[in-house]
């Protein structure tokens, strides 16, 4: 048997619940629009792309700061954001690295 207990009765002439939050009184669950975007981008940019890897770092800290900010809402893929927001940043710093030793063994 299943240990979740079962939804408390209807209650007539109650207000719906406001806009973010789910019907128990808790803040709603989502996941941010671009969360596999982000993830998608920084992995790609890590492997080939620079501009995707750019990309990627710089939407995964605008949407980290939009899931911190959002109290009403309680986003399910922070971590993938951050992954992708990860892989970028790795990707950026291996391009440049990969840069500067190219152009000192020139």
């Amino acid at each position: 048997m299943s240990d979740v207990p079962p939804p408390p009765p209807p209650s007539y002439g109650q207000q719906p619940p406001p806009p973010g939050y789910a019907a128990y009184g808790g803040p709603a669950t989502r996941s941010h629009p671009q969360g596999t975007l982000i993830l998608v981008f920084g992995i790609v940019g890590l492997i080939t792309c620079l501009p995707l890897a750019i990309a990627a770092w710089i939407m995964g800290q605008r949407a980290l700061k939009q899931i911190d900010s959002d109290t009403g809402v309680t986003y399910t893929n922070r971590g993938q954001v951050n992954a992708g927001r990860i892989c970028g940043m790795i990707g950026v710093i291996l391009a440049v690295v990969t840069w500067v030793i190219y152009l000192a063994t020139r």
